[in-house]
């Protein structure tokens, strides 16, 4: 009698937390898109939120667990400038007084490849069960990546890093909001190089940008639960 009032006791006490693990479901995948914006850093352009362009793209993350995921994205930002405000924008070589100042303008295209690994502060999940999900996770990023300049024909390869916050629209929804800063080791994808004659080195005057986006992804391929290897 008093061993099946101690089991009956022991349910009671393990069903609660096994209907929590059970009801909020882990799924290994997200696929999506993004919109936003991006802005240059280069030889036409010094200020921080400069000259912006529209841009966006897609993105494929792997999720290792809630609190970390593997991102692969793709995406293209429309990049354009012009010296014409710029008062320190000079040649190389100085001028006569019967010289203009130099003047230069672009427009065209960033397109880029990117893989990064997401870090977040807090295990990101639908339910606050016993885990401690929340639906609104803060994270840093870094990774490495491509770009290709259309105006200068340029390639380069480039270090993306920054921060995101993500949320929990529902099981299967996450809107996100996601922003990097874009490190590369080439001078001509704004097509001008060098145009003070000062050579540039490993990161030093090169040209950079950096993205805003607001991303919506698709969650899938759920975990299995019972399985051994997929346990977080």
């Amino acid at each position: 009698m008093h061993s099946s009032r101690l089991t009956l006791a022991l349910l009671l006490v393990a069903l609660p937390a096994s209907l929590m693990a059970q009801d909020d479901l882990e799924y290994r995948m997200e696929v999506g898109g993004a919109l936003g914006a991006g802005f240059g850093i280069n030889d036409t352009n010094y200020e921080f939120f400069g000259q912006p362009g529209a841009g966006g793209g897609a993105l494929w993350r792997w999720v290792f667990s809630p609190r970390s995921a593997l991102k692969v994205q793709a995406g293209y930002v429309m990049s354009k400038g012009d010296t014409d405000k710029m008062e320190d924008f000079q040649p190389a070589q100085p001028l006569t007084p019967s010289e203009e100042r130099l003047r230069y303008s672009f427009s065209g295209g960033l397109v880029s490849l990117d893989v990064l690994y997401e870090i977040h502060f807090l295990p990101y999940g639908y339910k606050a069960n016993y885990l401690g999900h929340k639906r609104l996770v803060p994270y840093l990023q870094i990774g490495v990546g491509a770009t290709y300049g259309t105006a200068g024909k340029a390639f380069s390869p480039e270090i993306p890093v920054g921060f995101g916050l993500k949320y929990k629209l529902a099981e299967r929804l996450n809107l996100g909001f996601d922003w990097q800063m874009r490190f590369t080791t080439s001078d001509k994808l704004d097509g001008l190089e060098a145009p003070q004659g000062i050579k540039s080195q490993a990161f030093k005057n090169k040209d950079y940008y950096h993205t805003a986006f607001i991303t919506l992804t698709y969650s899938f391929a759920p975990r299995c639960k019972t399985c051994n290897k997929d346990e977080w």
